[in-house]
């Protein structure tokens, strides 16, 4: 469980990298990655989204922060 918390918070950050270098400059680098195939770019978004959700329930089923007050 916690490799899995490891590897979606480095998937996450990495299209957090991707986003801003796009945002920035306008280079797609996901799309550049994926060779501009459109549906390997869908499946690796969606990555992404599970990458969320995963990350949405180690926050509250652990609850990491509880005591950071």
């Amino acid at each position: 469980m916690k490799y899995t918390t490891w590897i979606m918070c480095g998937i996450l950050i990495l299209f957090g990298i991707f986003a801003s270098v796009y945002a920035l400059v306008g280079f797609d680098v996901l799309l550049f990655l994926c060779a501009g195939n459109v549906s390997i770019y869908r499946a690796a978004l969606s990555l992404a989204g599970v990458a969320a959700l995963w990350l949405l329930f180690w926050l509250f089923a652990f609850q990491p922060t509880k005591f950071l007050s």
